[in-house]
């Protein structure tokens, strides 16, 4: 009795073990490539006409200029004139004392308290606001 329990435990366990092996199919009954969807790569040729001119000396090459001003130039096509409302603006603003990050975070720095509905407004969460609830004062 001893011995068929034994046995039946090494076939159980040896089934088990064989079944992981598996892989959701039979050892032939694999993925493989369509032999009619295969192509030849159309072969690498030289253009006949290259109209390619040569760089005249002195000139700067292209690929020295800064990437950066390339892009804006592709996106806004280079420098424009500002108009006269700009001008105005930039001109009326005069320009920022050189410590004023310094003098905005100083305690001693005087500012106008806007009110409750600034403050929460500024306190508010980012997001989009789907969360939001509002209330009104009674």
């Amino acid at each position: 009795m001893m011995r068929k329990a034994a046995a039946l435990a090494l076939v159980v366990s040896a089934a088990t073990l064989l079944s992981a092996c598996g892989g959701g199919g039979s050892l032939f009954n694999r993925d493989r490539p369509d032999e009619m969807a295969v192509t030849r790569a159309a072969p690498l040729i030289v253009p006949p006409d290259f109209a390619l001119t040569p760089p005249s000396p002195g000139a700067p090459r292209p690929q020295d200029s800064e990437t950066g001003k390339q892009t804006l130039e592709t996106l806004f096509g280079g420098p424009s004139a500002r108009s006269s409302v700009e001008t105005d603006a930039l001109n009326r603003s005069g320009t920022a004392a050189a410590s004023i990050r310094s003098t905005v975070g100083d305690p001693g720095t005087q500012t106008v308290a806007k009110g409750q509905v600034v403050r929460d407004i500024l306190a508010a969460p980012e997001g989009d606001g789907q969360a939001a609830s509002a209330s009104i004062p009674g």
